[in-house]
């Protein structure tokens, strides 16, 4: 089993590292004892948050650039034992709208970080984060790893190639690479301003506002779902496991319909309602129906299991907001 005090006085490098994911991220590392260096550059349309380094900015280093920047991977990887490469966009609607930026972050940016690494420090370990949209519509439930790839978006095309470009240069380079496939995650320091990106932290939102939740379709569509921490903890074992190299993993946790989730949210927060609506035309074309992830890989090459019930997630988010909520609204 992976022990994460392997990170203990480590030189890490977090892409994306002020947006959600990569955040959480960050604050669990620098309690491990990492050095750490953030990547971000600040999209407004992608969640990158400079409040989301509160509490440790003056124990890391931050880099306000994008990752399409050679220049800037080729110096910052230098040194680096660890290399979480979790910039990119996570929108489904917006790759379909722009196709192009989707495809210049989530591929072709990941082969400048590759290089970068190969040419500079071909002993990293490198994780990336792909997306359970790289299997579109399942064939079968649960998802394994073996499932067939059929993206039903752009996104999941290009996380799909960016994930592939990982695995090859671990086969043709021998660069320690993983890739984890993620669900639904939610938790604190996710960007709130639309629901573009998480459709669990936009019901906190409507919570939190006032208004109703808005389910689309029938809300019996099942999506599996993880707090944050599970991810962070999914990521660190993968960074200090040689078992991991040249593996893809999918994480998964809670398997919930829609609507239930909906209203064990309103049941935590004491207050709120939701409405069933029609789906948007842009959101139609990329609904993928039940999802639930088949996580006996991880589990038994890794030791990781989702380890926070619905309900606690869902509570620690609602309070992280109530508390928070000036640096996350618009």
């Amino acid at each position: 089993m992976p022990q994460t005090n392997r990170y203990d006085g480590a030189s890490v490098l977090v892409t994306g590292g002020l947006g959600f994911i990569g955040s959480n991220l960050a604050h669990r590392l620098v309690t491990l004892g990492a050095r750490v260096t953030l990547l971000d550059s600040l999209r407004p349309e992608c969640g990158g948050n400079e409040h989301n380094a509160a509490g440790i900015r003056d124990r890391i280093a931050v880099e306000i650039g994008d990752v399409r920047d050679h220049d800037r991977l080729d110096r910052l990887v230098r040194g680096m034992n660890v290399v979480f490469n979790l910039a990119g966009t996570a929108s489904h609607t917006d790759s379909m709208a722009d196709p192009y930026t989707d495809l210049d972050i989530n591929c072709r940016a990941q082969i400048a970080l590759l290089e970068a690494c190969r040419n500079h420090n071909s002993d990293a370990k490198v994780v990336f984060t792909g997306t359970r949209g790289q299997y579109g519509r399942p064939e079968r439930l649960p998802v394994d790893e073996r499932h067939p790839l059929a993206p039903a978006d752009a996104n999941g095309i290009n996380k799909s190639a960016g994930e592939q470009y990982h695995l090859l240069y671990h086969r043709y380079y021998g660069l320690r690479t993983t890739s984890l496939r993620l669900s639904n995650t939610y938790g604190p320091r996710h960007q709130m301003k639309h629901p573009r990106q998480g459709v669990i932290c936009w019901f906190v939102r409507q919570v939190l506002d006032g208004r109703p939740i808005r389910v689309y379709g029938d809300g019996k569509q099942v999506r599996d779902t993880n707090y944050v921490d599970d991810v962070v903890e999914a990521l660190c074992r993968a960074g200090a496991s040689a078992e991991a190299d040249g593996e893809v993993f999918n994480l998964g946790g809670t398997p919930v319909g829609l609507a239930d989730l909906a209203c064990t949210l309103i049941r935590i927060a004491g207050r709120g309602n939701y409405e069933l609506a029609e789906y948007p035309a842009a959101s139609r074309g990329v609904e993928v129906g039940d999802y639930v992830a088949d996580t006996r890989k991880i589990e038994q090459r890794l030791g990781w299991k989702a380890a926070v019930p619905l309900e606690e997630g869902l509570r620690r988010t609602l309070e992280f907001y109530e508390k928070e909520k000036s640096h996350y609204w618009e």
